[in-house]
């Protein structure tokens, strides 16, 4: 037979080692107040020295709580995880930073598919809130989970497609007067803004209309540029390169309302042999690691990925009502794109 293993210690030895009973030392590990100081020194030693520690999980159950948020991330039909958005990801890993800050784990679950949604985790135990995030373009999901929010479960979203469910986002409206001001900054004049049109997402709005009002103070026109429905957001980018060189579109540099957009523009621009950022500017705005890597590497304008991660679990926790929209600081990077010798 093999060595024995150590049996787990428990609160009540802890207790026979301080000599106290084993409801004092629940008290003492709780933080309750009707334990002297002395007492809680006795109890906290002797469970250091026995390498005692508090089940939190336990703990929790046994108040009815699993101790566990969910993180809902909503994918495009037939995308693969390698295909997720980037800056899903990013923020995926802040809020899960910010739960374990709370003593939360986190159970991540990606969805696409209709006949796949699934978000009965709190009304099942299995989760004591819940957070969506992902791409706005896949509109029967978002309408599930807008319904599920109706139910009276803890849950709040990262933007969605009308913003109706947009209790915490990027500041918008800054980030793009940063994006466009900065281009200014640098001495371009005829700035276009890449992902206009009409579009059911509010963020890329605000983005845009904050980009008109730049220009408009600058007294500079406005180059709205839409973008084609249906394509990936890089490919969106290319696509309206092309079509503005085809259509003898002046412009010396470009505002895209998110990075994945920009990257197809830096793409765009580099097969049409257009030099950046000496001929056209380009900055984008989501601060996706992937820009530090592009030739030249992109401006953006970067969310604090760790305030949106806490201000998600946040409001997740404070389900008072009538919570005000969280709007999540940016800050401008500027990089090799728009460095304009």
């Amino acid at each position: 037979m093999g060595a024995d293993k150590r049996s787990r210690v428990t609160s009540f030895d802890v207790a026979a080692k301080a000599g106290v009973s084993q409801s004092t030392v629940s008290r003492a590990l709780s933080g309750s107040q009707t334990i002297t100081e002395a007492t809680r020194s006795r109890v906290l030693e002797a469970a250091r020295e026995l390498g005692y520690f508090v089940d939190e999980r336990a703990a929790r159950l046994r108040r009815g709580q699993t101790g566990t948020l969910v993180v809902i991330v909503i994918t495009r039909p037939g995308e693969t995880p390698q295909q997720v958005n980037p800056f899903s990801y990013s923020l995926l890993g802040a809020i899960c930073a910010a739960a374990a800050g709370h003593g939360f784990e986190t159970l991540v679950s990606l969805q696409a598919e209709p006949e796949s949604f699934f978000g009965h985790y709190v009304d099942r135990n299995q989760a004591d809130g819940m957070i969506v995030i992902g791409t706005t373009a896949n509109q029967p999901a978002w309408d599930y989970f807008r319904e599920i929010g109706t139910t009276g479960q803890p849950i709040v979203y990262w933007g969605s497609p009308l913003g109706d469910l947009d209790w915490v986002s990027s500041d918008n409206q800054q980030g793009a007067r940063m994006a466009a001001q900065h281009l200014v900054d640098c001495g371009y004049r005829k700035i276009a803004c890449i992902g206009a049109g009409e579009t059911r997402q509010r963020q890329f709005a605000e983005r845009v209309e904050t980009y008109r009002a730049v220009m408009e103070e600058a007294g500079l026109e406005a180059l709205p540029i839409p973008v084609e429905e249906g394509w990936e957001r890089d490919e969106q980018g290319r696509r309206a390169i092309a079509a503005m060189l085809a259509q003898g579109q002046e412009f010396d540099a470009v505002f895209a309302v998110c990075d994945a957009i920009g990257f197809g523009v830096l793409e765009g621009l580099r097969a049409a042999g257009i030099s950046v950022p000496a001929d056209v500017g380009v900055i984008g705005f989501d601060g996706l690691q992937a820009g530090e890597h592009t030739s030249p590497p992109l401006a953006t304008i970067e969310p604090d990925f760790a305030s949106a991660g806490a201000k998600l679990v946040e409001a997740v926790l404070d389900q008072s009502p009538d919570q005000p929209p969280r709007r999540v600081p940016v800050r401008l990077l500027a990089r090799g794109s728009t460095a304009r010798r």
